[in-house]
């Protein structure tokens, strides 16, 4: 039993003197990495100093709803610059009908929004104005809903 307390303090000093000459060396320096964009705040460099992209600041941001203005999730947004063939950004909307896409700014945009059994909507923005642009698209049926009226 006179073992036990002599390991418990030795282990204990032990601990204490690593912890004191982990505080007595200083650390080195860490060398900046070198980069040309020193005065650009866009450009972001990661730990190991590669460049990142900078985040994209305009934002679109939108609600779609069905024929009877309730929201409507799982819809296809889809999104590309005015004049291009290819959609950039596909997203699809939350359980409460929403989205939300970052884009770059200073460009002209189509949003075109696509579900079965719905007509599809195009809607245009203009990245060049704000920071960012809401909009609510309220969708239409294919075909008429049958509700058994005579007309």
């Amino acid at each position: 039993m006179r073992f036990l307390p002599r390991f418990i303090l030795s282990v204990t000093l032990l601990f204490l003197w690593q912890s004191l000459q982990a505080r007595q060396t200083p650390a080195p320096p860490q060398e900046a990495p070198a980069s040309s964009d020193k005065g650009n705040p866009q450009a972001q460099s990661d730990s190991q100093g590669q460049k990142s992209k900078p985040i994209p600041s305009f934002l679109i941001i939108g609600t779609v709803f069905n024929e009877h203005a309730l929201s409507f999730p799982e819809v296809q947004v889809r999104i590309r610059r005015a004049g291009e063939k290819k959609f950039a950004w596909v997203t699809f909307t939350n359980s409460r009908g929403e989205f939300a896409v970052r884009v770059p700014p200073g460009y002209e945009y189509e949003v075109a929004i696509h579900v079965r059994k719905y007509k599809d909507q195009t809607r245009s923005v203009d990245s060049k104005v704000d920071v960012q642009q809401r909009l609510s698209i309220q969708l239409e049926p294919l075909k008429p809903a049958k509700t058994g009226a005579k007309t």
